[in-house]
């Protein structure tokens, strides 16, 4: 039986990039036959970049309402808060001491806030750097590897932490002997990741997302909104190098995305283009909408959810880390080998 992981960090609201790059594709692979499905609130990742607690506490609640708004089944597979398996930051803990820092001086995020250091003249290269961005790859690879799960789907841009954790396995595994199944990346290349409102990547860090659940008047003023170039109705335009296509393409058939680069090449109007955009969406999330402000009235049911799957995860979760623990010597003394 194949096992699939994901999770989504609970830092704002989620937003269209979270629910094309991550969400979708989580919850269409649970269907699959023969699939045992793991998915959780990554909050304790949250806290690499946000200290307010109260947006913290709401986003848990918001990002667990997101999943069960659109469509996650809990009763065929397990859904989770992070913070409710402490099995898990015992793991990072074990692994970490297996873990070199040269591979974490390679991550991603700690090269970029380092070359931003560099870059502005500090003297200090590791400004602004914590130890919790430092070492999130490896709270990631615990994250999956606790669960044995072997098919994580990922953006591209999270395409390196997975292979950090398949190093940070393997690493063990030699060390300790067969423990860890190497997880594998499950890319889905028609998925590419979203252009934000300004043209870069869609991210929270940016501040140019577009709200998965915004009402219909704000996601119709944040399409409204995104940047264009100033061609006139009836030019030709180029629908590869356009955010608006680039989101359109992810919520129709690759029949409607082709009719629709025709009508690029004969000269679609911006305002049109926006139209047709914010109608595909808004009746895509039109009913998950309705059933996530349901459900931020409830969080007593949320919690109730969180607190089953926390539960059924703990079952795969207690017995391995304790052959982990024996695996590394952490065992009764009396049990002599």
């Amino acid at each position: 039986m194949e096992t699939i992981l994901t999770g989504i960090t609970t830092t704002g609201i989620p937003h269209l990039g979270n629910y094309v790059g991550a969400i979708l594709p989580a919850i269409e692979a649970s269907r699959c036959k023969d699939v045992r499905s793991f998915y959780f609130i990554a909050d304790y990742h949250a806290l690499v970049k946000c200290h307010n607690p109260a947006v913290i506490h709401r986003s848990r609640l918001e990002v667990a309402a997101t999943w069960l708004a659109l469509g996650l089944d809990v009763e065929k597979s397990i859904f989770y808060a992070q913070t409710d398996i402490p099995e898990i930051l015992e793991l990072a803990w074990i692994i970490n001491c297996v873990t070199s820092k040269g591979l974490m001086n390679r991550a991603h995020a700690y090269k970029a806030a380092v070359a931003k250091n560099t870059s502005d003249s500090s003297n200090d290269r590791d400004r602004g750097v914590s130890m919790g961005l430092f070492c999130y790859p490896i709270l990631m690879a615990a994250d999956i590897l606790i669960f044995k799960a072997n098919k994580i789907p990922v953006g591209s841009d999270q395409i390196q932490h997975l292979e950090m954790a398949r190093d940070i396995a393997a690493r063990f595994n030699y060390l300790y002997g067969e423990h860890f199944v190497i997880p594998e990346a499950i890319v889905d290349q028609k998925m590419s990741i979203l252009v934000g409102l300004d043209g870069r990547k869609m991210s929270k860090s940016y501040d140019n997302t577009i709200p998965l659940f915004a009402s219909e008047k704000m996601l119709k003023k944040s399409i409204m909104s995104i940047k264009t170039n100033s061609l006139p109705p009836g030019a030709p335009k180029d629908s590869n190098a356009c955010t608006l296509f680039q989101i359109y393409q992810n919520f129709v058939s690759a029949e409607e995305a082709y009719l629709m680069q025709r009508r690029y090449i004969t000269g679609i109007s911006w305002g049109e283009m926006k139209q047709t955009l914010f109608e595909i969406l808004n009746n895509r999330l039109i009913e998950p909408r309705q059933r996530y402000q349901e459900l931020l009235k409830n969080p007593g049911y949320i919690e109730t959810v969180l607190k089953n799957g926390a539960a059924q995860a703990r079952e795969y979760s207690i017995p391995f880390l304790r052959e982990l623990r024996r695996a590394v010597g952490i065992r009764p003394l009396s049990d002599i080998v």
